[in-house]
């Protein structure tokens, strides 16, 4: 037992060199990104001749057909991919995301299109910013400023300086005419504007001042644009700068047309613009998601480690027996996994001793796994503890899927799949003859 557990440490180390690397000793991307994609082919490699291959062969011993050994060693793989996928997914939305360039860029992007949803969609009903075609929304988003308006607060009166475009997201406001006998106040009200309205174009193409007071009818939500980015989107736009030349201010007051173009599917092409994210939205992202996602990010870490550990252990028979292309392709993957995690987690606040310490867990994890898998499953023969080392399978090999190959890929570019398949055939060949003997 001591010898099982000081190979699930000794497997799972590499962890603490990686975030080591990551904080004071970076090395290259690329480098990095090679030898993930080592450890991944090998991984690949190991689950199909250690694992799969071996796992029929037992069930075969036992009097099951070919394919029903397959059906059987399958249908393990499945129930351990979609139980990590699903549990992976889980821990991301709440934090786990993170550890790993790949899956934050994922999560942020998820962000990014909840957050602005709402807005694209009143943007889409606004007949005035229609005119935009709608991949360039994403120039516009962070241009628009969010109010929130009691009933009956004055948005601006008449005479006050044009600074800004409205468009009305929720509620209502009311246009109120300048009183002819007193300059301040205010006459008649001329119309009522609803959602998806814009107003105080005309004052900001003409350079003079407001010529009717608007003000709030029920609690409002409104949209600003300033005049500066609005000044912006007309030099950049000649088919808006058009509109807006044609839009009179009686026009819109009296009902602002919906246009040729359909408002949903304006949206919805708006929304699949949104595939971008700059520096500084994804740092923000990351600050935000890190906070408080520090047990996501442990429980993250474990469910990488578990599966393999398992299956490390369940096939421990002696250090003369190791599972050498299972314990290759964790113990390389390892350090530039939580180099990379190391980085991101900087970058999220957390500190170097705070990082240290999540990936310790690891350490921890991967020696109780090891321990468990001699235990449980490799000291038995039974259909069950077949089925429970091909479950394990399934998830290293879920793993290897869903974070190492993007990881390699989105690190390193198309160059990792030579050492993908160099990580493959160097498995392949410790693993065969141990197979075919």
């Amino acid at each position: 037992m001591f010898a099982v557990i000081l190979v699930g440490l000794l497997t799972t180390s590499s962890s603490m060199v990686g975030a080591a690397i990551g904080l004071y000793a970076p090395l290259s991307k690329r480098v990095l990104a090679c030898v993930l994609a080592f450890a991944a082919g090998s991984l690949i490699s190991a689950l199909a001749i250690e694992l799969a291959f071996k796992g029929a062969m037992e069930l075969h011993h036992q009097g099951f057909s070919a394919h029903s050994a397959w059906a059987f060693i399958a249908g393990g793989f499945a129930v351990g991919a979609i139980v990590y996928f699903a549990t992976s997914l889980f821990l991301e939305k709440n934090g786990a995301a993170v550890r790993h360039p790949t899956q934050f860029h994922e999560y942020a992007l998820a962000r990014k299109h909840e957050q602005t949803k709402g807005v694209i969609g009143l943007l889409g009903k606004c007949d005035l910013l229609r005119h935009l075609p709608a991949e360039a929304i994403e120039q516009i988003l962070p241009s628009i400023r969010e109010h929130r308006m009691n009933a009956g607060q004055v948005v601006f009166r008449a005479g006050d300086p044009a600074d800004a475009l409205y468009i009305v997201a929720r509620g209502s406001v009311e246009v109120v005419a300048a009183s002819s006998s007193d300059p301040g106040g205010m006459g008649a009200v001329i119309a009522e504007l609803g959602p998806g309205t814009a107003f105080g174009e005309m004052a900001l193409i003409s350079g003079g001042a407001r010529t009717a007071t608007i003000r709030t009818v029920t609690g409002a939500e409104l949209l600003e644009i300033g005049r500066e980015s609005f000044d912006t989107l007309i030099a950049a736009d000649p088919v808006m700068a058009r509109a807006v030349q044609h839009l009179s201010h009686e026009r819109a007051i009296r009902n602002l047309s919906s246009g040729r173009s359909n408002p949903s599917t304006w949206a919805r092409l708006a929304s699949h613009s949104l595939e971008h994210i700059s520096r500084a939205e994804a740092n923000k992202i990351l600050r935000q998601a890190g906070k408080g996602a520090g047990m996501a990010i442990v429980l993250g870490n474990i469910l990488d480690t578990i599966p393999g550990c398992l299956v490390i252990g369940a096939n421990f028979n002696g250090l003369a027996n190791l599972s050498l292309t299972l314990m290759l392709g964790m113990f390389l993957g390892g350090i530039p996994e939580a180099a990379a995690s190391a980085v991101m987690l900087t970058r999220a606040g957390y500190r170097a001793r705070v990082i240290f310490a999540l990936w310790a867990t690891v350490l921890l994890a991967g020696m109780v796994a090891a321990g468990l898998g001699k235990v449980l499953i490799g000291s038995s023969d039974s259909l069950a503890a077949v089925f429970c080392e091909a479950v394990a399978g399934g998830a290293v090999l879920a793993l290897v899927a869903h974070t190492m190959i993007p990881e390699a890929i989105h690190e390193g570019g198309s160059v990792v799949v030579l050492p993908t398949v160099a990580g493959f055939l160097f498995a392949l060949y410790l693993a065969l003859p141990d197979a075919l003997g």
